[in-house]
């Protein structure tokens, strides 16, 4: 099973970050685990300066934007 983790505080780019990974594992009928990580102590722990950030199991994939669904699916095969 495949860890996802989306990093931001709620801002119209996370929501939409959460809306197009949740989409993006339904179509392509990968098994995972979606986590919203809301704390700004944990994001910035991270490292992370600008959200929305995108982590697939423990690695930032994308960090300041949204990727859209066919590249969240190509990032889940890798």
């Amino acid at each position: 099973m495949v860890t996802i983790e989306v990093l931001g505080t709620g801002c119209a780019k996370c929501k939409s970050l959460l809306k197009n990974v949740e989409k993006a594992v339904q179509e392509s009928g990968v098994e995972a685990e979606i986590v919203k990580v809301d704390s700004l102590q944990e994001i910035m722990d991270r490292g992370v300066m600008m959200t929305p950030a995108l982590f697939i199991d423990g690695e930032a994939k994308a960090v300041g934007r949204a990727p859209g669904v066919e590249e969240i699916k190509k990032l889940l095969k890798k």
